[in-house]
């Protein structure tokens, strides 16, 4: 058996032993990086993987800095999970400054608790069931929204217009439909 002294000898060895073969092989590695007489190009690839997040029409919404206000309703109304379902939905998504044209305090009572249902219908009026491209309204079309109600298309001198408010941003497509952004807000009857 080895003694406590002969195991710490044993030991000193191989450190000695590992640190000349350290020392030997980054001698040999400057060595060998000596300059080749003609230099040769290289060039590095990074490779990305990005990964693929869904893109849900509430994500697009979460991600405008213009529909921050549209965000905290549809998030007072409970339809974040609603709006991130499969759909497909069609959007029109009012901006912040539509909804800033409202008469003082509409947006601030609507957000109230008791006044849910009364938001989540207005929410709904925004929303038609299916994924309608821009390319795909007609003059005089009407669509029925989620909340039951219809809307109407015009189009004059290429400018879409839904109930009166104009598409300023269309087909901001997501994994589960499509936003059109509009400038004011849609009020049902």
């Amino acid at each position: 058996m080895d003694t406590s002294k002969q195991k710490l000898t044993k030991m000193k060895n191989l450190r000695l032993l590992s640190l000349a073969f350290a020392v030997a092989a980054t001698s040999f590695v400057i060595s060998c990086e000596s300059k080749p007489s003609e230099e040769v190009e290289t060039e590095v690839v990074e490779e990305t993987v990005v990964a693929e997040a869904p893109n849900t029409v509430v994500d697009i919404a979460i991600g405008s800095p213009d529909h921050t206000t549209l965000v905290a309703a549809v998030t007072a109304a409970d339809l974040v999970g609603t709006l991130s379902g499969d759909g497909p939905f069609t959007v029109f998504a009012p901006t912040n400054a539509a909804f800033d044209a409202l008469p003082a305090g509409t947006v601030d009572t609507l957000l109230l608790p008791e006044n849910k249902d009364q938001l989540t219908g207005v929410l709904t009026y925004h929303v038609v069931a299916g994924n309608v491209m821009s390319g795909d309204l007609t003059d005089g079309q009407v669509v029925t929204t989620l909340n039951g109600q219809t809307l109407t298309v015009s189009i004059k001198d290429g400018v879409v217009m839904i109930n009166g408010a104009t598409v300023v941003a269309a087909d901001l497509a997501g994994t589960n439909g499509v936003v059109h952004v509009i400038d004011s807000v849609l009020l049902p009857k």
